[in-house]
């Protein structure tokens, strides 16, 4: 869809984190509903947890030192795909 973005979370299934990535696709859903055309969970490789929209990485546990919390995984995303967007009570 124009103008929509697309979102992949990749994950380690061998770790156990797909209910994890899973949490994650529901929560960036619920906010961004409106600007997501789609969003992937993608089985990766020994480790990894990475967020990417549009191509462009978002959130990365090994660079970012351990998982997001939600809030701040919905800073990162807004300021890429909705930059004047309002998170409301999320922001704070």
């Amino acid at each position: 869809m124009a103008g929509k973005s697309r979102v992949e979370i990749e994950y380690c299934p061998r770790c156990k984190w797909l209910l994890r990535a899973a949490w994650m696709a529901q929560e960036i859903l619920n906010t961004f509903s409106e600007q997501v055309a789609e969003l992937a969970l993608i089985p990766g490789g020994p480790g990894i947890f990475e967020v990417r929209a549009d191509g462009s990485l978002i959130w990365s546990r090994e660079a970012d030192g351990g998982f997001p919390q939600p809030k701040e995984l919905k800073q990162r995303l807004r300021d890429r795909i909705d930059p004047g967007r309002d998170l409301g009570h999320s922001e704070g």
